[in-house]
């Protein structure tokens, strides 16, 4: 019986492995370990900043899913960006990604979160359908990225 709940420090090898999975599947990201192990320590030990959930089987991680928490001055609340969702591909199919996704929406909410905002690449419409069905809907603004290094 799958469970559901916050990663901990010890999943992040696991976590890594998910986002390298994900990131050859995504246009604009490569992977890279030693990045994802640090970005997800740092989201891990300043909960204020978001929240990495996660469905296990027994000790594997089958999909994990990562809230970053903001307030939006547009409605003076407490927002969250949903990043990184991925569901391991021997896993995929029997409902886990929807009851993950169902289960960060419930998390949100419990959290204070007013809206969650997502972004896909903009051919993967497998994912655009999948949001779409669980309520997310397609907005007018055009995401821009400026990268300072």
């Amino acid at each position: 019986m799958p469970v559901f709940e916050c990663a901990s420090e010890t999943d992040i090898p696991a976590l890594s492995k998910l986002l390298s999975v994900l990131f050859t599947q995504e246009i604009e990201f490569k992977p890279n370990e030693t990045a994802q192990c640090k970005g997800l320590s740092m989201i891990m030990s300043n909960p204020d900043l978001g929240a990495i959930l996660v469905v296990r089987d027994g000790p594997s991680i089958l999909a994990m899913v990562n809230l970053l928490f903001t307030v939006s001055t547009a409605i003076g609340e407490r927002v969250a960006i949903l990043e990184d969702m991925i569901v391991a591909p021997t896993a995929r199919g029997v409902g886990i990604g929807s009851a993950l996704l169902n289960y960060a929406i419930g998390f949100a909410k419990n959290h204070g979160v007013r809206r969650i905002t997502l972004l896909t690449d903009r051919g993967n419409y497998s994912a655009q359908q999948f949001y779409s069905k669980h309520g997310f809907a397609e907005l007018t603004m055009v995401p821009l990225r400026l990268p300072l290094t």
